[in-house]
């Protein structure tokens, strides 16, 4: 599903924020009705692309409250967007990719040209809400599913909707991938160097890294799964643990920027 161009998410969240809120006043606390109705922007924040930007989506509603004087609340309460974004993306997690669910049906190829055995262990490495090991359940339905997400909400989220599969809080750059078959990625395309390299050092020979639109600059792909214009499923296949060749980062940049100017990034 494409997203909508900015600042349009915010718009909408904000305006559902105040129409959230002047339904709850009537029915609930003031203090109640302003933490629910700030809830819906910072869980509408992964619409923004950019940190900036979800952070002035989850913060513009109750900024413009407090400035308007409309809500009259303990000063403790307007520090309640800033947790609740915090416990969606911790700190950490600002470096990784933001919360994108895998489409229905991305990975419904992946079980025919990756076919693993009974019984082997699949990591969705950024697990969000769940997306992701859905559809891995479907492409690989005797394997062992895991979920690794940085966010403690996201990962009790993902756990409650996936009770079938093991799901961890967790880095997925500490994390050991050396159990798994397949590690499937839905990440930033500046992070796909060093997960290959990563996937190299740590992975067993015939195992398989799968990422999600981005590809591995300079990797060359066992194979690739065309879903629509200028989105694929990437795979993988490590041959050898050793240092992988991937191009230098100058490069890397510039064809990044190639990339761009063809609307590679778009989503």
């Amino acid at each position: 599903m494409p997203r909508l161009p900015w600042p349009l998410p915010a718009l909408l969240a904000w305006s559902l924020a105040w129409l959230l809120f002047v339904a709850l006043e009537r029915v609930l606390p003031a203090v109640g009705a302003l933490l629910v109705a700030c809830a819906l922007p910072v869980a509408a924040s992964p619409l923004a692309s950019g940190w900036w930007r979800r952070v002035l989506l989850a913060a513009g509603f109750p900024l413009a409250l407090l400035l308007s004087g409309a809500a009259s609340a303990a000063p403790w309460v307007w520090l309640a967007p800033l947790a609740l974004l915090l416990l969606v993306y911790p700190l950490g997690a600002w470096r990784d990719a933001p919360l994108f669910p895998t489409p229905h049906g991305a990975l419904a190829e992946l079980g025919t040209v990756a076919p693993l055995s009974s019984g082997a262990q699949v990591l969705d490495a950024g697990c969000g809400l769940g997306d992701g090991l859905i559809a891995l359940r479907r492409a690989y339905p005797e394997a062992r599913l895991a979920g690794l997400e940085r966010s403690r909400l996201l990962a009790a989220l993902c756990a409650l909707r996936c009770p079938w599969a093991r799901v961890h809080r967790g880095d997925l750059w500490a994390a050991d991938w050396a159990d798994y078959q397949v590690v499937y990625l839905f990440q930033r395309p500046e992070s796909m160097a060093r997960a290959w390299a990563k996937a190299h050092a740590e992975m067993a020979p015939g195992a398989w890294l799968v990422s999600l639109e981005f590809a591995v600059p300079g990797g060359l792909p066992q194979a690739e799964i065309t879903l629509a214009v200028d989105r694929s499923v990437w795979l993988y296949r490590i041959t050898q643990r050793e240092k992988p060749h991937v191009k230098a980062p100058e490069m890397a940049s510039t064809e990044r920027k190639s990339r761009r100017s063809r609307g590679y990034f778009g989503r």
